[in-house]
């Protein structure tokens, strides 16, 4: 499913160049639920972006389901992810002016007729516990909720990946043990392939398997080198 050979990565930061990602060689077959701990700074993010194709790595190759990432261009690369990825973000970014309904309907990529459409998204709804909330707007849900919404966009299109981005950072702790065990349960029950990086310990130790990603990561200066700038830039906030 994911094949990772000679990865490297580095931001420009402060006028100098700093390597954030430095992976021989790393691979998650089908159907594995993974989950990778790690610092602030440690690049985890950033392998998430690299592995969707939101960012382009410097040099090495990434494999997602048989295709190569860098055989595509930026515009390949999109289209790859809405067909392949479903990408789950800890600041959820649903559209404020659209319900919950809505917001999952915009990600459908396949066409279907509009009462298949409402059926799968009312299936959905309930399967997760929303099935009185598609009216509602975010900010008419609580975070939990709209958390779950951004899964089923997530997930509507099915896709054979699924990647998780602090899924579970800004939730309270029995909110985040509820989505860590619908994460896990959607991943088994659809066949995904489930990648998670998380500070949280707690929903790592669920995952039959877990790593930090120092254990792959030969850059291990990351998190020092931010530190000393005292300042966060962009490039800090895709680590």
């Amino acid at each position: 499913m994911l094949q990772v050979q000679a990865l490297k990565k580095q931001f420009r930061m402060d006028g100098r160049e700093v390597p954030i990602l430095d992976i021989p060689e790393w691979r998650i077959e089908k159907g594995e639920n993974v989950a990778i701990t790690g610092p602030s700074g440690s690049g985890k993010s950033t392998l998430l972006h690299l592995i969707s194709g939101i960012l382009r790595a410097d040099s090495g190759r990434i494999s997602v389901n048989g295709q190569p990432l860098h055989e595509l261009s930026e515009a390949g690369r999109d289209a790859f992810r809405a067909a392949t990825i479903g990408y789950v973000l800890q600041d959820f970014h649903l559209i404020p002016s659209l319900t919950a309904r809505q917001n999952v309907e915009m990600a459908m990529t396949f066409r279907k007729p509009p009462k298949e459409k409402k059926a799968l998204i009312d299936s959905w709804l309930e399967r997760v516990g929303l099935q009185d909330r598609g009216q509602f707007l975010p900010s008419q849900l609580s975070r939990g909720q709209q958390q779950r919404v951004a899964i089923i966009r997530a997930l509507v299109n099915e896709p054979p990946l699924l990647l998780a981005d602090e899924p579970t950072g800004s939730l309270d702790w029995e909110t985040a043990d509820g989505i860590a065990e619908l994460l896990l349960e959607l991943s088994v029950s659809q066949g995904h392939t489930l990648l998670v990086v998380t500070h949280d310990l707690n929903m790592a130790s669920r995952f039959p398997k877990c790593l930090n990603i120092q254990d792959v990561n030969r850059v291990r200066r990351a998190s020092a080198a931010m530190q000393t700038t005292g300042r966060t830039t962009r490039e800090e906030v895709l680590l």
